[in-house]
């Protein structure tokens, strides 16, 4: 269960990691890719955040967040730029592909096959 303050923290990051994939990302990813932070879960401790992320317009979506976290130096570092007043210390970062939406497309077409078969059966 999550705190007030780790939910708080949470959202700070969120907010803040989002600003730097806008300014920075293009230059860190694939131009074509698309990026955004759907969430981000802080440890007990505020040390490390999970950042889970969603690619769009790109068929190999696991490529991106392994050009990021090639470039995990540089982004833990313009997220600490942005954070050093609102935080003491910079989390450590770690970087989750978020494919919950590309599910939820990929169960939307399975019922709807289901659908037309149950309409062909009467």
């Amino acid at each position: 269960m999550e705190t007030k303050r780790q939910r708080q923290i949470a959202e700070v990051v969120k907010r803040n990691f989002s600003a730097v994939l806008q300014q920075e990302g293009t230059y860190l990813h694939d131009p074509k890719a698309f990026v955004t932070v759907t969430s981000v879960k802080m440890s007990p401790d505020l040390g490390i955040a999970k950042i889970y992320l969603s690619v769009y317009n790109i068929i190999d979506k696991q490529s991106v967040i392994l050009e990021l976290e090639e470039n995990y130096a540089r982004l833990r570092q313009l997220l600490g730029q942005r954070v050093r007043k609102q935080l003491r210390r910079v989390p450590e970062i770690a970087l989750y592909l978020d494919d919950t939406l590309d599910e939820m497309y990929r169960l939307n077409a399975l019922f709807d096959d289901l659908g037309e078969q149950k309409n062909e059966e009467i």
